[in-house]
């Protein structure tokens, strides 16, 4: 795996980044707007996937990296249970729900495969090097 010297150049930060501008877009177009509570659970949670991202991959080492990849996860986790709640609630189509929920699993998917990744990694991080 090649060496990235910027969290922007990572494809799960790239994906992280989508979900949240697609979450930003339901909450702007749907009655999601309106449920204040929920609206701002699910941008904190969306964000909080690609904020812990940059985050962790600033403080330069693999430890601390996995660390903030693993906060990354739950949040993404939690803005499935939020997007469930939007669904439920019918602020938001099953099949947006469903289109959302799979990038979701998606993005978690390939923070696992990262963590697996880094924790199998001899190289320890750029603040090492």
């Amino acid at each position: 795996m090649a060496h990235f010297s910027s969290f922007e150049d990572l494809e799960v930060y790239k994906e992280a980044t989508l979900f949240c501008d697609d979450i930003w877009d339901i909450m702007c177009n749907t009655t999601l707007q309106q449920d204040f509570k929920l609206k701002n659970q699910i941008n904190g949670s969306s964000g909080s996937i690609m904020d812990n991202i940059a985050e962790g991959f600033g403080r330069g080492g693999n430890k601390e990296f996995i660390m903030f990849l693993g906060i990354s996860r739950g949040s993404c986790s939690e803005s499935k249970a939020q997007l469930l709640r939007a669904y439920r609630r019918q602020h938001i189509s099953e099949e947006t729900y469903h289109t959302l929920n799979n990038k979701a699993q998606n993005l978690i998917d390939q923070l696992s495969k990262f963590i697996n990744y880094l924790k199998k990694s001899d190289r320890r991080g750029s603040k090492f090097d």
